[in-house]
């Protein structure tokens, strides 16, 4: 008799959801699925709110990564009132988003995927969390904690809170940065390279005791995108671009023509929208983004270290996308330099610190689009207006959504190689969830909903009755 497996509460992701796999009667695995079991709804009530509040009200969709939206609002309101922000505020909006990466990349590697990275796929689950890493190797767990710290006090001095951010205004910026937290900043900066080195070590020591299993787990080909500026990886303004499987560019275009490129397909088993390539169709057109999205579609990074790192990172595609999804954790970390040495560049360049950092709105009537990368990847913001500003239609497509199917294929793939002859055990379910947590996915953001943490695995018979539920709450 058939039987279906439930994960339920999913662990170590930010946001709720929840895992079926349907076995056969044979006890192997037909089918498994992700589902987001949040319901949608901020867009709507942004509705009749005035476009300029945006920026503050869209931090709330996220407590990990409000400084995305934060900056991908304000982008669109820009865009709404047809305004050119001063090259100062460009820049100190930019100096944020780098922190924020810092502060959300260390986050991720050190406190979700560590755990299971460090530890060993059949770690006891007590052992699999960031109290673990403390008790195992205190030095890690204590650095972990201070770069982490670094990003978000970096947040809190160009954006005036370290969550939920209010510096980005339409227009620019609320307030410039002062010579004192300048000086700070390019201090900590140097001590945050330090630490993301250790970063760098240990995730290079990861794809070596994994070797065997890096192309074996939750491996598979799809197309990518993410922004570029001339080839380059870019995480605030450029130009989206779009691989094939083969590496070719496909499409490169304005981020605000986005509805032209991306489509979204739906499925009744959960909430959560898939987008797709549009000319490619569905599922054809099935794309990541994300780290790896991000450095497959980039040619190069403008900074030294990070570019040097990208090199030695595309070798594992042997010329062609690196497909395997438990790579994002060693994209993440070539991002984290990045921002590291980006910040720095910002922070030495004498503008950072000039006062010409906004310039006034008319309000009008109109329609706006913001496009940044956040941490999980891609994030659209898609505004429109009356004559008093007053909002009549928000669209949001978050980073998170983007990754969905593929995560789905990733939960789906993973079930099929550790699941069999009706051998369902702790350590091999949280392989299952391993797939999930290569994606980063931040499920609050991806249903715009308030989440909690915890993801729950059900298995279900052929019958449809449920025969197993494996539910954890934090």
């Amino acid at each position: 008799m058939s039987r279906t497996i439930t994960i339920d509460p999913v662990t170590k992701v930010e946001g709720h959801g929840k895992v079926t796999i349907q076995l056969d009667d044979n006890g192997n695995v037909s089918e498994s699925h992700f589902h987001i079991q949040e319901f949608r709804g901020f867009e709507k009530f942004c509705e009749g709110r005035m476009v300029w509040e945006m920026p503050v009200i869209t931090t709330r969709i996220c407590g990990i990564c409000p400084v995305s939206h934060h900056l991908a609002s304000a982008k669109a309101c820009d865009d709404l009132f047809g305004v050119e922000i001063p090259p100062t505020a460009k820049k100190l909006r930019e100096l944020m988003h780098m922190a924020q990466y810092i502060h959300s990349h260390a986050l991720h590697f050190f406190y979700l995927a560590a755990p299971d990275l460090l530890f060993g796929l059949d770690a006891p689950p007590e052992q699999r969390n960031v109290i673990g890493v403390l008790n195992a190797n205190p030095d890690l767990g204590k650095k972990a904690i201070r770069l982490r710290q670094i990003g978000q006090a970096s947040i809190e001095k160009v954006g005036g809170r370290s969550i939920h951010p209010v510096a980005a205004i339409p227009g620019g910026m609320s307030k410039p940065l002062s010579h004192e937290h300048r000086f700070i900043m390019l201090k900590e900066m140097d001590e945050a390279m330090e630490l993301a080195k250790l970063a760098l070590s240990a995730v290079k020591d990861v794809n070596q005791k994994y070797a065997e299993l890096i192309p074996k787990f939750a491996s598979f080909k799809t197309k990518y995108m993410g922004l570029v500026q001339n080839g380059a990886l870019e995480l605030y303004e450029g130009t989206l671009r779009i691989k094939d499987e083969d590496g070719n560019v496909i499409e490169e275009f304005d981020p605000k023509e986005y509805l032209a490129h991306i489509a979204e397909h739906t499925e009744d088993w959960t909430y959560l929208k898939f987008p797709y390539h549009k000319k490619s169709g569905w599922p054809n057109g099935v794309y990541r983004v994300a780290p790896l999205g991000r450095l497959n579609v980039a040619d190069k990074i403008t900074t030294p270290m990070a570019n040097a790192e990208l090199a030695e990172f595309k070798q594992l595609g042997g010329g062609k996308p690196v497909q395997h999804s438990l790579c994002f954790h060693y994209a993440r970390i070539i991002e984290l330099i990045y921002a590291i040495e980006r910040a720095k560049e910002l922070l030495q360049d004498d503008e950072i610190v000039s006062k010409e950092v906004r310039v006034p709105i008319i309000r009008q009537a109109g329609e706006g689009v913001g496009v940044i990368e956040a941490p999980r990847g891609t994030l659209i913001h898609h505004y429109q207006a009356d004559d008093i500003g007053k909002l009549e239609k928000v669209n949001i497509i978050v980073s998170t959504a983007h990754n969905y199917h593929a995560m789905d294929k990733a939960v789906n793939e993973v079930a099929k190689l550790v699941l069999k002859n009706n051998k369902v055990e702790e350590p091999l379910l949280n392989q299952v969830e391993m797939a999930i947590r290569c994606y980063d996915p931040c499920l609050s953001c991806a249903t715009h909903q308030i989440g909690k943490m915890p993801l729950e695995i059900q298995i279900v018979t052929s019958d449809g009755k449920i025969a197993r539920t494996v539910r954890r709450d934090s």
